[in-house]
């Protein structure tokens, strides 16, 4: 294929992967979404093995089923583990990136110094930079979101300024670089290594319940590094994709942010998610408890239901059971909708993908800005795995660390059914007052478990339970 054709293949994909961006927008073309980003991947991959004078086939090969055999496990994990899988993905990209820059910088230190231009260093050094980063900040991520590492944050003195500090060397070098790449070429390693510790250092003091922000935007750092990419490589097509994906991110971060009513620095450097209650002042408070035939029996006399999915239906895969409930009650003419707020889960859309795995009717999603008004009106709502989003703390108590994020105000309901393992805190540390309210009664036990018993129960087969 000559240079026009490679071209119109590139600027093809670059339209391709737009559209898939905007279709994304709405769950009737979202099939068609990732159909258009599929067919715009192979273009570009097309487009590069045609490309004149390529000829390490061999190579592309062996790097091929390389990335087949780590990319087909992967695609095969189970929703609950998504969150840790785009970190992982994340964190091949930036690698990818960093690589790319590091054998870019040196092939043309050794071969042609001329061609390493301050402009040209300047772009290396963003990559690398943002590219290492990437790659071991999302590791972190990965290993707190598989409770490899502890999911709270890890603080230690004097944290924040060092982390800046080694930022700021990280920075100076790469100015240095820019400036005369040659003369400074010893340290290369040094900005690739504060990148790499820098990456690990930033993602430490970061708890839990940010982590969808962390993961969207490790995302958009992922983006940036490839943006540099494209220059270092002069492919406007890694230029236009880079660009998609970092802005994407970015904003999808600043929309994490203000479901949360958190800053970019509050969260970066923040710490937030540390224990604020000691088990001894847990004792002191009692809560009701329910059991599922309680639950169901509560539930067949409402006549609106709201549902509230958290990061606890999500690890006990009880999205079918909550079907089965939305069926039994429906099939009563009992109105349910699903609250989903936009941080609950541990990704962004995390309900939205599971609810829709059990096949939940789209219009019954409703989003926390539609549903809140119609809460007073609830007769029950029925908290699923939820924790911080439904704690309303977050309005009333200025003195709680999560003051100010907005909530699905199920507190407002009637009655509330709460289902929960225990009464553990959830990722923000701090216990949850909807829980002692007396409207509240406490279904304890594994998700999946106890909806399937209430649904059983609303469905009349109780006598088959055990």
């Amino acid at each position: 294929m000559n240079a026009v054709g490679i071209q119109i293949t590139y600027l093809l994909a670059s339209a391709l992967f737009i559209f898939s961006l905007k279709w994304m927008n709405s769950p009737e073309t979202a099939r068609r979404a990732v159909l258009a980003g599929v067919l715009a991947m192979l273009l570009a991959v097309g487009g590069t093995l045609a490309s004149p004078g390529l000829v390490n086939y061999g190579w592309i090969a062996v790097a091929a089923a390389a990335g087949a055999a780590l990319g087909i496990p992967l695609s095969r994990v189970p929703l609950t583990a998504v969150p840790q899988r785009t970190a992982l993905s994340h964190s091949f990209g930036g690698l990818a990136a960093g690589l790319v820059g590091t054998a870019k910088f040196y092939l043309w230190l050794q071969e042609s110094p001329e061609l390493l231009t301050s402009f040209r260093a300047a772009v290396i050094c963003a990559e690398v930079l943002l590219g290492y980063l990437t790659f071991t900040g999302s590791l972190m991520a990965a290993g707190k979101l598989q409770e490899l590492l502890p999911s709270r944050p890890l603080v230690y003195r004097n944290q924040n300024v060092i982390n800046l500090s080694l930022f700021g060397l990280a920075v100076l070098a790469a100015l240095l670089l820019t400036w005369d790449p040659i003369r400074f070429r010893s340290l290369f390693p040094v900005l690739a290594g504060l990148a790499l510790v820098f990456g690990v250092l930033l993602i430490l003091p970061i708890g839990g319940a940010d982590m969808p922000t962390v993961i969207s935007l490790l995302n958009s750092y992922a983006g940036l590094s490839a943006v540099a990419m494209g220059f270092v490589l002069d492919n406007r097509l890694l230029i236009v994709a880079g660009a998609l994906d970092g802005s994407s991110g970015l904003i999808l971060s600043i929309i994490m942010c203000k479901a949360m009513n958190r800053s970019f620095t509050n969260v970066l450097f923040g710490a937030f998610g540390q224990v604020q209650v000691s088990a001894g002042e847990l004792e002191k408070r009692t809560v009701k408890s329910a059991t599922p035939k309680d639950a169901a029996e509560i539930l067949q006399n409402a006549n609106f239901v709201v549902i509230v999915p958290g990061y606890g239906m999500a690890v006990a895969q009880a999205q079918h059971r909550v079907r089965e409930i939305y069926d039994a009650l429906t099939g009563q003419g009992i109105t349910v909708k699903f609250a989903i707020h936009p941080v609950a889960g541990r990704m962004p859309g995390h309900m939205n993908v599971l609810l829709a795995e059990a096949e939940i009717p789209y219009e019954d999603l409703v989003e926390m800005d539609e549903i809140n008004p119609d809460m007073p009106q609830c007769d029950v709502c029925l908290v699923i795995g939820a924790n911080d989003v439904v704690n309303p703390a977050a309005r009333d108590n200025p003195k709680s660390p999560i003051y100010g994020m907005p909530i699905i105000e199920a507190d407002k309901a009637k009655t509330v059914l709460a289902i929960k393992r225990s009464m553990n805190p959830g990722f923000a540390g701090i216990e949850n007052e909807l829980y002692f309210l007396d409207k509240t009664l406490m279904v304890f036990g594994d998700a999946k478990n106890v909806t399937g018993e209430i649904a059983k129960h609303l469905a009349g087969d109780a006598d088959s339970i055990h």
